[in-house]
């Protein structure tokens, strides 16, 4: 039996179609300073969003059995079109707690909106789920709800175009509809958006409050962890590992700027055979 130190010290896995997932790691690292964690982004088959539920859901199979064999204490997806379409591929297949974006997120905007008019965006895969509004209307049968996917906003942010007049235009463009339906509260479901927060807030105006499912899903780790005793009891630095499909060196550059901190080394782990080769 592995001692409960050494349990407590073993990584948190989080993992992701690419490089917004990052969002979620700054999240975790801000309310869980002292938790290593492994992270691998699937930057050779980004995006998932576009590609059908039965490929999302053996991508994130793969994905899931690279971080088990690091060993990890928990499995957080950070991928709302994971979350949204295989979220119970990954909890047969792993052998600890998992935590998707979409429950905190959708319990958290519930718990924010006062007048019951929630605007969601995210990919189009996470829209067509409608995975936000089942857990919504679980949560709060009279809520009104309204959807809309912003494609654009995934390379807008990984291009770094974060206060660009064609970033607030787009932003305009996709919102505008939603603001006609007078929403107070919109969920950022998709781990890019935060990193255009300054642009939707804009479009949407001081009177809606932004949801970044990254914040709320931090706060149920913590949850999480401390219900299964396994909170890192350790005050060290923590041990952050990075891991991509393809090609490190632009993940790295881009990465820093979703984390918001230096994310030293990031390390190739090939996709074999169909599978992503675990790496010690």
């Amino acid at each position: 039996m592995i001692p409960a130190s050494a349990l407590q010290a073993q990584p948190i896995g989080v993992f992701d179609s690419g490089i917004g997932g990052l969002t979620v790691v700054r999240a975790l690292t801000r309310r869980l300073p002292h938790e290593n964690i492994v992270y691998f982004g699937d930057t050779a088959r980004v995006p998932y969003g576009p590609k059908s539920p039965q490929v999302v859901r053996e991508y994130a199979a793969q994905d899931v059995a690279f971080l088990m064999g690091h060993h990890v204490k928990m499995v957080v997806i950070a991928c709302n079109t994971v979350s949204a379409v295989a979220l119970d591929v990954v909890q047969k297949l792993s052998r600890v707690p998992v935590v998707g974006v979409i429950q905190p997120g959708a319990v958290a905007a519930v718990a924010a909106s006062t007048k019951k008019r929630i605007g969601i965006i995210g990919t189009q895969a996470t829209v067509n789920s409608e995975a936000y509004a089942h857990v919504i209307r679980a949560c709060a049968s009279d809520v009104q709800l309204f959807s809309r996917a912003c494609p654009l906003f995934v390379p807008l942010a990984e291009e770094g175009w974060i206060d660009h007049p064609v970033t607030r235009l787009v932003a305009k463009e996709y919102l505008f509809p939603l603001t006609l339906e007078k929403i107070d509260t919109l969920i950022l479901g998709c781990t890019h958006y935060p990193v255009l927060r300054a642009a939707i807030e804009s479009a949407v105006g001081p009177g809606v409050g932004l949801v970044d499912s990254g914040e709320a899903t931090a706060i149920e780790v913590e949850r999480v962890l401390d219900a299964h005793a396994l909170r890192n009891r350790s005050t060290d630095r923590p041990h952050l590992q990075f891991f991509v499909s393809d090609i490190p060196a632009k993940f790295a550059e881009v990465g820093e700027r979703f984390l918001g901190q230096s994310m030293g080394r990031v390390r190739r782990a090939p996709i074999e055979g169909g599978g992503v080769a675990p790496l010690g």
